[in-house]
């Protein structure tokens, strides 16, 4: 490897193998990298206070929130561990070794895939809401809430151990030089990714809330219909369906924003996409982890009041967890 003229080294003791040190003169990599810290630094916030609400305030414990939770878990991590790390390897050479390197991307792996799976989870329960009110309380519990956020975070570290397989038993295989880290799959791996992690959950996903919306506008349409006529035991049941349609569109909401943010990533990284529309679809990647909390803060009145019983440290009080949310 020639090296020239002044130019620093990663492991100037490896003059023929080692990378040169990262730049930053260019002002739009000192940008991208103090928008990943803009970003990191609300995600691992805004997503404690999910983690703490659901986790502190059983009123909170529904099946809903319980994915919810899940997906707060994964985006907080994302906020803590994928920002600083992209921005430590865009600033400095890779230091911690080929294996930390490798260990580094199967954890974010499992982050990515974790959420996209939430993603399918949280559909699947708003078209049981909707679509089967009746067998909702029997289908959907908390037990089997907490059952499949268990199964979902195992089937996702299966999946990223194959994945990751070779990588993980050859570190390094795909740096070019020390003091890189990079992983790079075949086209094969590649194409798995993009079926598993993209067509199939998106696809999913959509076609669940296409039903969703269909029977959410004929209930609504149904319920303006019949509320002037209804008794008091049919009013509580149509509060019911108000809340289960108002918590379909705030998911929705939720839905929606991911897949903006998600799918541009994917298809730009198949093609051959210029350094500028990386970090665009890359950037909108990470921003995902950090709408989704300020989403609920929007539309859940609930999360509100916790963030304001967790800020105001009354949470520390006996008792607290008991406090009414809802």
């Amino acid at each position: 490897m020639e090296v020239q003229d002044g130019a620093e080294l990663c492991f100037p003791q490896l003059l023929n193998t080692s990378c040169r040190k990262p730049t930053l003169d260019r002002f739009d990599a000192v940008l991208r990298n103090i928008v990943m810290l803009s970003i990191s630094v609300p995600t691992v916030v805004l997503n404690l206070l999910v983690i703490i609400s659901v986790s502190h305030f059983r009123q909170l414990h529904t099946p809903t929130n319980i994915l919810l939770l899940s997906l707060a878990v994964s985006d907080f991590l994302v906020g803590f561990v994928l920002l600083p790390g992209e921005i430590y390897r865009n600033t400095q050479c890779w230091l911690l070794g080929d294996f930390i390197c490798s260990l580094y991307f199967f954890v974010v792996y499992i982050f990515f895939s974790t959420s996209v799976a939430d993603m399918v989870l949280i559909s699947i329960d708003r078209y049981v809401a909707i679509c089967h009110p009746l067998h909702y309380p029997t289908r959907v519990t908390v037990t089997k809430a907490k059952l499949c956020v268990f199964l979902c975070w195992f089937c996702s570290v299966f999946y990223s151990s194959v994945v990751f397989r070779d990588v993980l038993s050859q570190p390094g295989i795909t740096n070019s030089c020390d003091g890189e880290c990079v992983v790079v799959f075949n086209y094969i791996a590649d194409v798995v990714d993009l079926v598993v992690n993209v067509i199939f959950p998106v696809t999913v996903i959509i076609l669940l809330y296409m039903r969703i919306f269909v029977v959410a506008v004929s209930q609504a349409h149904a319920m303006r219909s019949h509320t002037a006529a209804v008794t008091h035991q049919h009013s509580v049941t149509l509060s019911t369906r108000k809340s289960e349609l108002k918590a379909a569109r705030t998911l929705g909401v939720l839905v929606f924003v991911f897949l903006i943010c998600f799918c541009p990533y994917y298809f730009v990284s198949l093609s051959q996409p210029s350094l500028y529309a990386v970090s665009l679809v890359s950037l909108m990647f990470y921003l995902n982890s950090c709408l989704n909390p300020l989403i609920y803060a929007l539309f859940y009145p609930w999360f509100r009041k916790a963030v304001k019983h967790i800020v105001t440290l009354q949470i520390l009080q006996p008792g607290s967890c008991e406090v009414s949310m809802l």
